[in-house]
């Protein structure tokens, strides 16, 4: 329903007590300035988490040292310049609208209005006071909206932090004691708090689209299979400076493109400064551009967050900095605009109740697929497995009825599977469910710490000896017709104390009965947490393994290189009858307590390869300036060598 090429999103959080707001804004000269990077796409606040709102509002309270309807002004200026406005409201947070609606509160299952003990921000962050989604809150959130919708030139709504908190106020209280759920069960209570919350937000888009049926409409921190129906977009917070990390992005861009159609359009929402609610923060372009990079490299489009100075101020520097990395952006367009990513392998895990997958053992699969350079997508039983000719399901994804049964027609159709671990078991974890399963599961691994030896088909190039895993595994037994690959190795004793020692020196011993890898037809399974193992320790050896073994069982990949360093990345999209390769060479570090991008990392006589599925290769450029790359085709690739790459390249075969 909606497609952007450059966002900008602005945090306007300004305390009542501020009293200068919005003295020295002058709208035709940031609009202005918003035009001039090539947005076409803005995020502004109507009311904050603050509770105060930014235009004149007849259903809550403008700002008080506001002289002006802002939003109407900015609507207004950006109609002119062709930028789209979206409109902020936090649905969970309105500190100034709580000081005088006390029975709006959410209520803590231990009773407590105030939430700030409860947060790490204690009392300094916003979520003193949080807003119960039962109360009269709702229906004031809705007629706000509404507000907006009837009356002003606004193009949509943006809803934030909408979160399932357990509330057992007085409204929440009635209905879940009609519903028949026990109060002092958190559990149950924070599942009511989801459905709660996703009724209000039904309710909105059906308020929203009865005014505007064309409404942008986007609920952050709802899951995003479940309310996508509903959203005219999807968007990724993600400031990975800010608590996210360098993980995070990963795994939504591979995951949020699975959900999408080919109509809505997916925005990648990075931060100019280091912490969110940070007016003095100004990251380099270098790490900017590297976030972007990557999400244009997996089909999303750019959106810069900021927090505007609550009176005005332009900050020229700022602008600079976004005109500077979207400029740098820009000259890519015409070959990165609605292009996709077709992979032929698929990494399945399941969402467990967040708003997307999440965990330590799916980031380190994300982190080692993406090392070995690896095209792939991440879904969920959401999105269809038709299309993958491989499936890998890392350390502990059980099987549902439904998951077993795609993976039965997954084989039928000539497919494989990689699995790991606890990964196939039934969902109470005691028998793998799949017939054709290369193992019989006996329980968890007996030994700590767990080694193994390298043996067989997948131990070229790995060293002659015990190997350790960082982490624990199962025991299985080969089931009929399977092949053992690689043997644990028995430890001389379990770590622990024991009540006179500490068993912490444990040296592997002799190979032991228990499989570590075996395979069946196309299914290889390993029997330990190899990815958790990477994630705690990221041992090399446990990153060649899998992809030796992804090697055997879909081998000729859509992409190959032998010279590109593990920290780059490697992502191919396709447009038409154009294919490109995005290259990345960047390499986030950590400093003191922070972690940091600041360096473009240079690579030289960098080997790509490229598969060519049958077709004919007329030329292959570098892109934007299109100079041409000499290439030649072996072995159905096309073949070429980047000179020279710097942070960024992408190379374009027609």
């Amino acid at each position: 329903m909606a497609k952007f090429k450059y966002g900008l999103f602005y945090d306007f959080h300004t305390a009542a007590t501020l009293p200068d707001v919005g003295e020295r804004f002058d709208v035709e000269a940031f609009t202005d300035q918003v035009k001039s990077c090539g947005v076409d796409f803005l995020t502004w606040h109507a009311r904050c988490n603050q509770g105060n709102a930014y235009y004149d509002t007849k259903i809550g309270k403008r700002h008080p040292s506001l002289q002006f309807d802002l939003i109407r002004a900015l609507g207004e200026a950006c109609r002119r310049k062709g930028i789209r406005l979206s409109v902020y409201f936090n649905g969970h947070l309105s500190d100034e609208e709580l000081l005088h609606h006390r029975d709006w509160m959410a209520v803590s299952p231990k009773g407590e209005t105030y939430q700030g003990g409860n947060h790490p921000d204690g009392f300094n962050g916003p979520w003193v006071r949080m807003v119960c989604y039962n109360s009269p809150f709702r229906e004031h959130l809705k007629k706000m909206a509404l507000e907006l919708a009837e009356n002003y030139p606004v193009d949509g709504f943006f809803f934030d932090c909408l979160g399932a908190f357990p509330c057992i106020c007085e409204h929440c209280a009635k209905e879940m004691i009609e519903k028949g759920i026990d109060l002092n069960d958190t559990d149950a209570v924070t599942a009511f708090s989801a459905f709660s919350v996703h009724r209000m937000c039904e309710e909105l888009n059906a308020a929203i689209r009865k005014v505007k049926p064309d409404a942008l409409l986007f609920f952050n921190g709802r899951p995003f299979e479940e309310v996508i129906h509903m959203e005219s977009h999807l968007e990724c917070e993600c400031l990975p400076t800010a608590g996210w990390g360098y993980e995070y992005l990963p795994v939504c861009a591979h995951y949020m493109r699975t959900l999408t159609g080919s109509d809505k359009g997916i925005l990648n929402m990075t931060g100019r400064f280091n912490n969110w609610g940070d007016f003095g923060g100004l990251r380099t372009a270098e790490g900017l551009e590297y976030d972007l990079f990557y999400g244009a490299a997996n089909g999303m489009r750019p959106d810069i967050g900021g927090h505007y100075h609550p009176r005005g101020d332009l900050d020229l520097p700022v602008f600079d900095r976004i005109r500077e990395v979207y400029g740098t952006l820009q000259q890519y367009d015409e070959w990165v605009l609605d292009a996709v990513n077709d992979p032929e392998i698929a990494l399945v895990y399941p969402r467990r109740g967040a708003y997307h997958p999440s965990g330590d053992t799916l980031s380190a699969a994300v982190r080692m697929l993406t090392e070995l350079k690896v095209q792939f997508d991440l879904v969920t039983e959401f999105s269809s497995w038709e299309k993958y000719r491989l499936l890998i399901f890392p350390d502990d994804v059980l099987f549902t009825e439904e998951y077993a049964e795609r993976v039965k027609a997954h084989l039928a159709r000539g497919g494989s599977v990689i699995a790991s671990s606890r990964s196939g078991l039934d969902p109470e974890g005691k028998r793998f469910v799949i017939d054709a399963w290369p193992a019989v599961y006996e329980g968890p691994a007996p030994y700590d710490p767990l080694y193994f030896q390298p043996a067989g088909e997948f131990s070229s190039g790995l060293p002659d000896m015990p190997l350790s895993v960082y982490a624990s595994g199962s025991k299985v037994r080969p089931a009929e017709g399977a092949e053992v690959s690689m043997y644990y190795v028995k430890p001389y004793f379990n770590r622990g104390w024991d009540g006179l020692r500490s068993n912490c020196y444990v040296p592997p011993r002799e190979i032991a009965e228990e499989p570590f890898l075996v395979r069946k037809g196309n299914i290889v399974y390993i029997a330990a947490e190899i990815f958790k193992g990477y994630c705690n320790r990221a041992p090399v050896q446990l990153r060649q393994i899998l992809g030796k073994v992804i090697d055997t069982l879909a081998p000729n990949p859509k992409f190959r290189s032998g010279t590109l360093p593990s920290f780059a990345r490697a992502f191919v999209q396709k447009k038409g009858t154009t294919e490109m390769v995005h290259v990345l060479a960047y390499c986030p570090e950590k400093r003191c307590n922070a972690i940091a991008l600041e360096d473009r990392i240079t690579l030289v006589d960098t080997e790509l390869r490229l598969r060519t599925d049958g077709r004919e290769v007329h030329k292959v450029f570098l892109a934007p300036e299109r100079r041409e790359l000499p290439f030649e085709i072996r072995d159905g690739y096309c073949c070429v060598k980047v000179p020279r790459i710097t942070g960024y390249a992408l190379v374009v075969f027609e």
